[in-house]
């Protein structure tokens, strides 16, 4: 986990520099590298590790849970940000968002690969595109459309984006269908190397993101711990897992890698939609920031104790 972690660390510094040195032109880098990974690495990788995977029945059911617990936080955020906090619409919708968006990819399945073994990725891979992927195609486009300041798009839109920008689900349904001779073990093999390889992009381009606020005044840098931002942390890192455990455990064997890959920091992607439809972009960043911060000094204590 050390050398994760150091990753972690190396890989958001060299965004923040290269954001201050190179501005612009470091995160349009980012941005299209992310574009890059989403188009052609992530869909073989996701292919060839879900297709040799071995899912059984507690997998299976354990999306349905991992469901239903990602819509049970958006209303515990909902409560904690409109009726708590009583927010502004546009904050309430940025404490949800931040809790439909985890980074289960870039973050969470290098850590799969790390603690639980390469052989659980086939796991990650479909609670991160059947679960995490609708939790910010359709949750977190609908709250950025209902809560953010800016006029968001209508349903119709989201829905046909998601269907129609969205190659890991194409790799995922391909991979569902699949033999396994088309995942011969040396390709599976390959896109493990992969896997792990995407963190430092990943990262990098959370580091330019926040520099890029902090160059706009948007957001002090590094982002204020205020309640809102403690709130959209405490309910991501704490009361998603918990939910997730509470609502299957009564009837099903919930996998590891499930319940792991639910405590995973906010996802960048909330910026996406906080910049798309109005939100408020300090909670946003404050909760991508303070969640991984969290997430990496508790890698790093595990890693270290273990």
């Amino acid at each position: 986990m050390l050398p994760i972690v150091a990753a972690i660390v190396a890989s958001t510094a060299a965004g923040v520099w290269a954001e201050h040195r190179y501005r612009d032109r470091a995160g349009a880098a980012a941005r299209r590298g992310l574009e890059l990974v989403l188009y052609f690495v992530l869909p073989p990788a996701i292919f060839f590790n879900l297709a040799h995977a071995d899912l059984d029945a507690n997998a299976g059911l354990g999306v349905g849970f991992g469901l239903l617990a990602l819509v049970l936080t958006a209303i515990a955020a909902w409560v904690v940000g409109a009726k708590v906090l009583r927010l502004e619409r546009s904050a309430t919708g940025a404490v949800i968002a931040s809790n439909l968006v985890p980074n289960s990819g870039y973050l969470g399945y290098p850590v799969v690969a790390a603690l639980l073994g390469f052989d659980a990725l086939g796991e990650a891979v479909a609670y991160d595109i059947l679960v995490s992927g609708p939790g910010l195609l359709l949750g977190a486009f609908a709250v950025g459309a209902a809560f953010g300041a800016r006029a968001g798009e209508g349903l119709r839109e989201r829905t046909l984006a998601f269907f129609g920008r969205n190659p890991p689900l194409y790799a995922a349904i391909a991979a569902l269908l699949a033999p396994d001779a088309l995942a011969p073990d040396v390709l599976v093999d390959v896109s493990r190397v992969v896997v792990v390889a995407i963190l430092p992009l990943g990262f990098f381009a959370v580091g330019t993101a926040l520099a890029e606020e902090a160059d706009e005044g948007t957001v002090g840098f590094p982002p204020s711990l205020d309640a809102p931002v403690a709130a959209a942390v405490a309910l991501k890192l704490l009361v998603a897992p918990a939910l997730l455990y509470a609502v299957a455990q009564p009837f099903i064997e919930l996998p590891d890698t499930y319940l792991l890959l639910a405590t995973m920091p906010c996802g960048l992607n909330t910026m996406i939609v906080a910049h798309a439809y109005g939100l408020d972009l300090r909670i946003t960043a404050g909760a991508i920031a303070w969640s991984t911060a969290i997430s990496v000094a508790a890698l790093a204590g595990a890693a270290l104790i273990t």
